[in-house]
């Protein structure tokens, strides 16, 4: 009977490392998932765009391929500091138009898609060039 508590102890300890594993934001190995039907909506128009060396061709990039952004981990780490949900994010303010990781990874992807080459060989790519 003296175990009873340390078995509790030891399941809620698992219990709560898993919630918490599960839980975390991507990291750099952990693309989001894509979500069905997203557009380029969101991102912002030209003449809200700051006007840094690379930013408007960035922004056209992400209007280019908004679905495949949307399943790309911004190695930048906003999703820590900014709470980004993916790069596509990135576009959805002037965020994108001040980091030289963001217009690299947007412009690299948005090329690869327009290849006709997969999400998970952009992906791949990606983590390459920019992963840490």
């Amino acid at each position: 009977m003296a175990k009873t508590p340390w078995v509790v102890t030891g399941a809620a300890a698992v219990a709560l490392a898993g919630v918490v594993f599960l839980t975390q934001p991507a990291t750099g190995s952990g693309h989001p998932t894509p979500r069905p039907g997203i557009t380029a909506d969101k991102i912002l128009p030209d003449f809200a765009i700051p006007r840094n060396p690379g930013a408007l061709e960035a922004y056209a990039a992400a209007r280019r391929a908004p679905g495949t952004l949307d399943g790309v981990y911004c190695h930048c780490d906003c999703s820590k500091h900014a709470g980004h949900r993916s790069l596509l994010t990135c576009f959805e303010s002037d965020h994108g138009a001040s980091c030289d990781i963001c217009m690299g990874e947007a412009r690299l992807a948005s090329e690869m898609a327009g290849r006709g080459q997969s999400l998970l060989d952009i992906r791949a790519a990606i983590d390459r060039q920019f992963g840490t």
